[in-house]
């Protein structure tokens, strides 16, 4: 059974920084991508950040690009998600995500190509 934790999420405010664990377990395929993704109440699940976990190739949404970092520990079975310069519009519920890929790129922040997701964690910003 695959199970994925979040931990890390909290409140700040703008400007700060935050950073997201996702640790995965029961997940026995050799290829993966692992994505981070958000929802405001009322809203869609978007992609923020993904990568390829077997070369560690990312993929970023232009709204996070160059403040939101996506890494791993594969010794940990563990994806980080660094988010900088926080904005009150980083506001959501977070959640990771994972399943078979054999790279990344737009795709894999398609909420629809993950089978596998985490309870999600809070993350708000104030301003």
């Amino acid at each position: 059974q695959v199970q994925l934790a979040e931990s890390g999420g909290g409140s700040v405010q703008a400007g700060g920084s935050l950073r997201l664990s996702c640790t995965a377990s029961g997940y026995t395929y050799s290829s993966s991508c692992m994505g981070w993704f958000r929802r405001v109440p009322g809203g869609r699940r978007e992609g923020v950040a993904a990568i390829y976990t077997n070369f560690g190739a990312t993929y970023y949404a232009d709204s996070v690009k160059g403040r939101f970092t996506i890494s791993q520990d594969n010794a940990k079975n563990t994806v980080y998600l660094q988010m900088n310069s926080l904005k009150p519009e980083d506001t959501a519920m977070y959640y990771c995500a994972i399943d078979f890929c054999e790279g990344v790129g737009k795709f894999a922040l398609a909420e629809n190509n993950y089978e596998y997701w985490g309870q999600g964690i809070q993350v708000t910003v104030s301003s």
